[in-house]
Formats: structure tokens, C-alpha cells, sequence
């Protein structure tokens, strides 16, 4: 069985609330409601869904994805959202996030990007618009602050757990999303407890940290980012790096992303990894800042960031930092080369010259291997250090040593229960704004099948 559907355009996607990104603020459809009124409104809930045919733990991409295409089949079903839509988006970026795929690949199913500025990136606040507005557009049957804290087998179903009770469900789709739970290498422990330590996802800007210098630890995209952002206010930042790929931004006038999709670099399968820690790999350093630019190592360098190597811990007010930049910055080098040979080999059968392209000499810097917490004037750590999978509310035997859930095209071995939006879940661009709509209808025509 083909689900089939209709596409909504961007024109047509108005949002029919206020819609605010702020932390502070609470789930929209609840404004006016007090703590005891809101646990009612819960236990009404509970209630009323105390056994469901499709439950879909997750209100972001993935699982309002997977709602539009059940929503399409007439499947019914309930999306469990512990927050508002998209909250993820909302509460847990920087207040000047953008997004850095360009806007012409948001590939949501009935909410293809069709607007005024195909090649710009969608700011923070008109991105959850765009995400409320789509779910507002098919009536997504969305449960906000309805938190699952426990999946368990139930005879044939499943027994969803939350603050207000008990749902049983046919079926469960897990859409909780790529970035899970933060990731804090070992050695953070040792900082002395006056040093201020903030996750990326609790940070918003440079106002709010206490004064002095910035170590941001790690150097994928985000923490490339908030670098540039907080020596552009006029801090001091240290960077401790890591592995991570970097990319130019264009090629030959093209996005970088636009060369991904046409040589199906986003194509590639989970057995074209080298291993499974790849799945690990932090997204490329480059940036939607200023209708987008190169950023990178060497940019950083340029602008007066200073590079150190990996964080290797703390003695006291000394920080120690493995002495490895070089060998950090060639791996970006080499994976930019892997991805380049992937563009020249998969542009030419579709008739597409591929792009000219110079690699930059080796980059070679002098880098200190310790900083002293007070002579350095060090007032704040942002760790930036990537996300983990955090699954242990499902009490399924589905997940790798890894943590990651074990599955086929997003079906886990246990009938009945699916995952949606994890990293390479079928292909490099699962979790993604352009991928995730694929796996989605591949996930939602499985369901569809197993009633028929």
C-alpha cells in the first residue's frame, strides 16, 4: 500500500496561535491555566487515550513526519509531546540559531519549503512558526506536556507510562529525536566548582554568561559557532578541539549541501561507515550566519580564537589539553577529501560537471597544552561535546551496545515497535530536515500494512 497525500505550500502555512521561542513561556494552548488546572487537564487526557491504537512518543520532526503520513492513511493515532511542537527547537538552541541547511531542502512531507529565499537559512523563531504551522495544517493530534517516562511490554501491546497515568498502545513509534542526552567528556568533573559549566542546549547568548574568557569544548558545527558568536561580543574564547569534517559553504556557486544532495552523499547506508562509532561524527563546520560562510579551524584562527587540542581534564585551576590540533585538523581534512571524492564520482551520471575545488595547505598552529583558570580569566566552560542516545525509558531488548536502537528501516525486532528520526537510521540524512520525511513514509507504510 503507496500512502499518498497532499502538499501544503509555504505560502499556505500560517500559524494559527502566538507561538514564542522564549524558555520561560508555557505550552501555548495551556496560557491561563494554572499547575492544578493543567494536571487535570492531564488526567482528562489519560483518560480519554487510556488505550490507542498508534502512539508516537515526540512532537519534532520525526514525529510529526510519521503523523502526516498515518494522518494521510486515516490511521488514528496520538503524538506524545513532553512540551510544545517542535520543542526541542524552542528551548534547546541559542538564541541566535539558524539553521544551516538552506531552506530549499526543508523536505517535510505536505510542508515542502516553498518560499521567498530558497537559498537563505530560516532563523530560530520563523523555524518553530514553520514547524507549528505545518502541524496546525493536518490537525496533528499532538498531546503537549505529556511526557513517556516508561515503554514496556504488554502481553501483545505496549504500556506507555506518564505523571498523568497509563496508555496502552497497538503501537509505539519513538521520535524522540537525534540529540538526546549531552554529552560531558571525562575530565569535566575535575573543574573547580566556581568555574561556570553550561551545556550548549542551556545556552542563549554572550549576555548571559558571567564575564570573562570562554573555553568552549568541542568543535563540531555548534561549537564552532558559539565561538565566533562569543568573540564577536568581545570575549576571549579558548576552543578545545576535536575530530569533526568542515566543509566550504559553496563550490563553484553551488551550496555545499546542494553538491550532497546531487551526488547522494546524503544517500549513503549505515554499512558505508567505517564503524559504528561514525554515527558519532559531529555535523560539518560551516555556518547560516550572514546568508552563510566558511567556518572553520582556520577561520577561528584568522578571526583570534585561540585553538588548543582535546580537553584532557583539570588539576586545580590548571586545565590540561592533549597535544593533537594537528592531527584534529588533518582528520577534517581528510573527510572533506572523502566527501569531495564522493561528489566527483556521483555528479558525472547525472550530467553534472563536478566542482573545482583547491584544498588549502596543511594548517599548522602553535597551541598551548594548559591554561590556568585565573591567569587566564576564565569565567565560563560550554560544553558542546555532542549528544548520546538515551533510550533507557524503553524497557524493550532493541539497542546496541552503543545504545542505539537496533532496527530495520526503523522497525525494531520487538512487532509493534518503531524508531524514527535516530542518526543513519536508514541513510545519512534520516534525522535531517531533508531526510526525515523519507523514513517517515517508509515507517507509516509499515504500519499501514501490518492492519492490512
Amino acid at each position: 500500500m503507496v500512502v499518498v497525500g497532499f502538499d501544503v505550500k509555504w505560502h499556505q502555512l500560517s500559524a494559527r496561535r502566538e507561538h514564542r521561542v522564549h524558555r520561560e513561556q508555557v505550552l501555548p494552548d495551556a496560557a491561563g491555566l494554572d499547575v492544578a488546572e493543567l494536571h487535570r487537564l492531564q488526567i482528562k487526557i489519560a483518560a480519554v487515550m487510556e488505550s490507542v491504537d498508534v502512539a508516537i512518543i515526540g512532537g519534532g520532526q520525526a514525529g510529526l513526519a510519521t503523523s502526516w503520513h498515518l494522518t494521510q492513511a486515516r490511521v488514528d493515532h496520538v503524538v506524545l509531546e513532553s512540551g510544545r511542537v517542535a520543542e526541542t527547537w524552542r528551548s534547546r538552541r541559542w538564541d541566535s540559531f539558524c539553521l544551516v541547511t538552506p531552506n530549499q531542502f526543508i523536505h517535510l512531507p505536505g510542508a515542502k519549503y516553498d518560499g521567498p529565499d530558497p537559498d537563505g537559512f530560516l532563523p530560530l523563531a520563523q523555524l518553530v512558526d514553520y514547524f507549528q504551522s505545518w502541524s496546525d495544517s493536518f490537525d496533528a493530534p499532538v498531546e503537549g506536556n505529556s511526557t513517556v517516562t516508561k515503554v514496556e511490554a504488554d502481553g501483545a501491546r505496549f504500556l506507555l507510562t506518564l505523571a498523568s497515568g497509563a496508555i496502552k498502545a497497538r503501537t509505539v513509534v519513538v521520535a524522540t529525536g537525534a540529540y538526546q542526552l549531552p554529552y560531558r567528556p571525562a575530565g569535566a568533573e575535575s573543574l573547580p566548582r566556581d568555574v561556570v559549566q553550561l551545556f550548549a542546549e542551556e545556552y542563549s547568548n554572550p549576555a548571559a554568561l558571567p564575564p570573562g574568557a570562554v573555553m568552549v569544548v568541542g568543535s563540531g558545527q555548534t561549537g564552532c559557532q558559539l565561538a565566533e558568536e562569543l568573540h564577536q561580543a568581545g570575549r576571549k574564547v579558548f576552543l578545545a578541539c576535536g575530530r569533526c569534517i568542515w566543509v566550504p559553504r559553496r563550490m563553484d556557486g553551488r551550496d555545499i549541501f546542494w553538491w550532497m544532495v546531487e551526488s547522494g552523499f546524503l544517500d549513503r547506508t549505515p554499512d558505508k561507515l567505517p564503524s559504528p562509532m561514525a554515527r558519532l561524527l559531529g555535523n560539518p563546520q560551516t555556518t547560516g550566519h550572514g546568508a552563510g560562510y566558511d567556518l572553520n579551524y582556520r577561520v577561528l584562527h584568522d578571526l583570534g580564537v585561540e585553538l588548543l587540542g582535546r580537553y584532557a581534564g583539570a588539576e586545580g585551576s590548571t586545565l590540561h589539553f592533549a597535544d593533537d590540533l594537528a592531527a584534529s585538523i588533518d582528520f577534517g581534512d581528510a573527510r572533506l577529501l572523502d566527501l569531495l571524492s564522493v561528489i566527483n564520482a556521483g555528479c558525472p551520471p547525472k550530467g553534472i560537471t563536478p566542482p573545482t575545488f583547491d584544498m588549502p595547505p596543511p594548517f599548522r598552529v602553535k597551541t598551548r597544552t594548559a591554561l590556568d583558570i585565573a591567569r587566564d580569566g576564565i569565567g565560563s566552560v560550554i560544553w558542546t561535546s555532542g549528544y548520546r542516545p538515551d533510550y533507557g525509558w524503553v524497557k524493550l531488548p532493541v539497542f546496541d551496545d552503543m545504545g542505539f536502537p537496533q532496527q530495520v528501516d526503523g522497525c525494531a525486532s520487538v512487532p509493534g515497535l518503531y524508531f524514527m528520526g535516530v542518526h543513519w537510521m536508514r541513510k545519512n540524512k534520516s534525522s535531517i530536515l531533508y531526510g526525515v520525511g523519507e523514513d517517515a513514509e517508509v515507517v507509516a507504510r509499515h504500519i499501514v500494512e501490518s492492519r492490512s
